[in-house]
Formats: C-alpha cells, sequence, structure tokens
C-alpha cells in the first residue's frame, strides 16, 4: 500500500489545500468506517494506546492483523503540526489499511487543535485530546494531565472540534488522568459529553502515580455517570485480563500499550507471542522501511517471555537488521 503523509505547499492556505503525496488516493471521508459505531456492536472494543516511537504506521498494521479494531497514533503537538510541514511528514503517516485511526494531539487552545483536526480529517477517522500524559515537560507546557484541571478548556476544544470539522462522522474523544476527589472527574466528563465528546478513555491514576495499582473502582463509577461510551486504560496484559476489567468497570472497550508492545497478539487470545506474529512483524516493517532501533526495539519486547537470559544477552545487542534477520532464521527458523 501507498503511505500518505501531509504536505502544505508554500504559501498555501490551509485546510483547504492539502494533498496526499504518493500515487493512490486516500480513501474519501464519508467511506472511512466510523470508529463511533464500533462501541454499537455490544463486544469490547479493543483498542491500541497511542505510545510515543511505537503506536507508528507499522506497529499498528501488526495489532490490525491480531484482532485490534481501533489504533491511535502517538501523541503530536497539534501547535507544531499545524505550523510545520516537517513535522506533518515526520510525525502522521498512514495508508488505505490504516483504519479506523484516531490522531493523538496535546494542545492546550481550542483554535490550534481544531485547525490541526482539520488537517487530519481526511486521512484519518477521528482525534483525542491528550489529558492523561503526566510527564513534567508536558505538564510544564500546558499539556496532557494538567488539562484534567480546566475542564471548561477541554469542553472548548471539543466544541471547537466539532464545529469545525465538516464530517459528521469524524470522532473527537479525549483520554483522562483521574482526580484524587473523583467528584471532579466526573464533573469533566460530563461536561465534555455536553460539549459532544465520541468517547472518553480513562486511566485509572492520578497524575502523580506511576506503577501503583489502577483504580478500576473510579472507571467504573466514571462509567455509570455519563452515556457515552467509556474506555478503560491501564495494567492489561493478557486477554483475561480485559475480560476481568470489562466485567469490574462495566467499559465499553480497553485500550492496551506495553501489554501489547509484549504480545502483540494478545487480543487474538495468545499468552505469548507466536512466532507467526514475529514472523509478520519482520515482513511489515521491512516493507515500510521501519528504522533498525525500532525494528529491534520491538522484538526486544515481543520475545522478552520467550526467550533465555542468555539469548537476550546477544539478540539485544545485535546492531544491524541483517544481523536480526539473520539471528531469526538461524534460532527460530524464521524467514
Amino acid at each position: 500500500m501507498t503511505e500518505m503523509s501531509l504536505e502544505l505547499p508554500e504559501g498555501a492556505i490551509w485546510p483547504d489545500n492539502i494533498y496526499m503525496t504518493g500515487k493512490s488516493e486516500y480513501t474519501p471521508q464519508h467511506q472511512l468506517r466510523s470508529p463511533v459505531n464500533l462501541f454499537q456492536s455490544g463486544n469490547i472494543v479493543k483498542i491500541c494506546a497511542p505510545m510515543v516511537r511505537y503506536s507508528k504506521l507499522a506497529f499498528r498494521t501488526l495489532v490490525r492483523k491480531y484482532n485490534c479494531d481501533l489504533c491511535y497514533t502517538p501523541m503530536i503537538i497539534a501547535a507544531d503540526f499545524v505550523r510545520s510541514v516537517k513535522a506533518r511528514h515526520s510525525e502522521f503517516t498512514t495508508n488505505q489499511g490504516d483504519h479506523p485511526l484516531i490522531v493523538q494531539f496535546a494542545a492546550k487552545e481550542a483554535q490550534v487543535l481544531a485547525d490541526a483536526a482539520c488537517i487530519v480529517s481526511p486521512f484519518a477517522d477521528g482525534i483525542d485530546i491528550n489529558c492523561g500524559c503526566p510527564q513534567r515537560w508536558a505538564m510544564a507546557e500546558g499539556y496532557g494531565a494538567c488539562l484534567i484541571n480546566r475542564p471548561e478548556a477541554v469542553q472548548e476544544m471539543v466544541k471547537q472540534v466539532r464545529n469545525q470539522v465538516e464530517n459528521p462522522m469524524f470522532s473527537v474523544s479525549v483520554k483522562i488522568r483521574i482526580h484524587n476527589d473523583l467528584q471532579r472527574t466526573v464533573d469533566l466528563c460530563q461536561k465534555a459529553e455536553a460539549a459532544g465528546v465520541s468517547w472518553i478513555t480513562v486511566h485509572g491514576r492520578n497524575a502523580e502515580e506511576r506503577h501503583q495499582p489502577v483504580h478500576y473502582d473510579a472507571i467504573k463509577i466514571i462509567k455509570q455517570s455519563v452515556s457515552v461510551p467509556v474506555v478503560a486504560n491501564g495494567d492489561m496484559k493478557s486477554f483475561k485480563d480485559v475480560e476481568n476489567v470489562h466485567q469490574i468497570t462495566g467499559a465499553d472497550g480497553v485500550m492496551v500499550a506495553r501489554g501489547l508492545l509484549a504480545n502483540p497478539a494478545m487480543f487474538a487470545g495468545y499468552e505469548e507471542t507466536p512466532l507467526k506474529c514475529i514472523q509478520d512483524w519482520v515482513n511489515i516493517a521491512l516493507e515500510h522501511g521501519t528504522p533498525f532501533m525500532c525494528f529491534h526495539h520491538h522484538l526486544m519486547y515481543m520475545m522478552e517471555r520467550i526467550t533465555s537470559k542468555q539469548e537476550k544477552k546477544i539478540f539485544n545487542v545485535l546492531s544491524s537488521t541483517s544481523a536480526v534477520v539473520d539471528y531469526l532464521r538461524e534460532n527460530y527458523g524464521l524467514q
């Protein structure tokens, strides 16, 4: 498939002059699958989380082969995306098979977010507002988890995207963390719902918590407090975990990050990464021209549970794509 990237000609006024580089045409807006429809199926919607460096096109292509229903891009800074052609080329790549797709933006100004949403709207199925990133740099810039303390700002962002993206099927979602005072989180979610949010993803920790247990009870309360779909996020490492969290929270979907890095076939019910999935990753990564470091790191995650300490010492220091492919051929029979 021909990859799509976004480019703005010098002197052009966006978003009217967006076009795709490459020979094949992108799928028109009205033909893209609406991710909102996934939540009306009655099944648990299985989602690949936005992951810096990792949830890019090649990895999204892989997890879609193993029952992943919906994929997110890594978080993109909306202001940079709007301002810079270089940022658009480097941060966002897709193709016709990469649907349904959500582009996650970090933003603090409603109009900047709406501008970014208009740029990607012909190429994606929705955008997500990052209100959950706890990293200090993001919080200092006014992005991420600090937005859970600015419910009116989140409400305005949702409204402006809704008002300015012409495609009525285009989704606008938010990903949040919780407050210590859960009523504040419920209030935030209800304000987002009133503004027209499509669904809400809840990472069941507050902004200070990293590896502490996830507060699934909080996700359950939020689910009971709104009528839009709610997605549960946090510490699911197997499909059994997915089913348990669904049962505990009543959430309409689950979003997984590290669990999918370790086992991209998790949503298909595999307990550990099958060799076929590793072969699929090699084929997809080579086809997409994935940089070696990303190609290798994904394999290190995937093979964590199936390699011995001695094997890891050898495999993890391989320094070229050809060396990795040779190692997999010689030791695992992969092509």
